[in-house]
C-alpha cells in the first residue's frame, strides 16, 4: 500500500516566506522612490538650474515658479519624496532582525542620507521657494530682478547639489541592499520528508 507524501508547508515557514516577500517588496520600492527623487534633484542641478540661470529676469521668475507649482504635486511629493523616506524607514523596521542585520546597516545609511536631504529641503530650499512665490507679482524690470533675488540661486543650486549627491548615495545603498539581501536569500521550506 503506498501513502502520500505530507506535501504541506508548515505554518511557520509560510510565515517566515510571507515576511521575506514583504522586506523584499518595501525594499526595492525604497529604492525606487528614492532613485526617482534623487534623479529630479540632480535633473535640477545639471539642466534647469544652469539652463535658469541664462535667462533674464522676468523668464527667470516666471519659469521658476511654475516649475515650483508643477512639482509641487501628490504624485512626486506624495508617492516620490515623501514614499522614499516612508519605505526606507519601513524597510529599515522590517529588516531588524539579527540576521537581516547586514541589510540593515545599508539601509540605514540610506535612512541617514536621505533624513539630510529632507532637512536640506525644508531648512533651504522651502523658505527661498516661499520667498519668491510671496513676493507679489512684480512688474517692472527692477521688481523681477528684487523677485529673482529674493531665491538666491547660488545657494538655492549649492544645496541642491548636495541633496542631489545624498539622494543618490542614498539610492547606491538601497540598491547595494538589494544585492545583500538576495544573497541572504527567502527562507527555504522544510523538506517534505521531515514534516511528515
Amino acid at each position: 500500500m503506498t501513502t502520500t507524501p505530507n506535501t504541506s508547508v508548515h505554518p511557520t515557514s509560510q510565515r517566515r516566506i510571507g515576511s521575506g516577500v514583504l522586506r523584499t517588496g518595501i525594499l526595492i520600492v525604497a529604492t525606487m522612490t528614492t532613485g526617482l527623487t534623487a534623479g529630479v534633484f540632480a535633473d535640477w542641478s545639471n539642466a534647469i538650474m544652469p539652463g535658469l540661470n541664462t535667462v533674464d529676469d522676468r523668464t527667470f521668475v516666471a519659469a521658476f515658479r511654475a516649475l515650483d507649482t508643477s512639482i509641487t504635486n501628490p504624485l512626486f511629493l506624495g508617492v516620490g519624496f515623501m514614499g522614499a523616506l516612508l519605505f526606507t524607514g519601513l524597510s529599515a523596521a522590517l529588516h531588524l532582525r539579527a540576521e537581516q542585520r547586514p541589510v540593515l546597516i545599508w539601509v540605514g545609511a540610506a535612512l541617514v542620507c536621505y533624513l539630510a536631504v529632507f532637512v536640506i529641503t525644508f531648512g533651504v530650499h522651502e523658505p527661498l521657494n516661499e520667498k519668491l512665490r510671496t513676493a507679489g507679482e512684480p512688474h517692472s524690470n527692477a521688481e523681477f530682478a528684487a523677485a529673482r533675488a529674493l531665491l538666491d540661486e547660488a545657494t538655492w543650486t549649492a544645496w541642491n547639489t548636495v541633496r542631489a549627491v545624498a539622494s543618490t548615495i542614498a539610492f547606491g545603498c538601497l540598491t547595494w541592499a538589494l544585492v545583500i539581501h538576495r544573497r541572504i536569500g527567502y527562507p527555504s521550506a522544510p523538506r517534505t520528508d521531515e514534516l511528515a
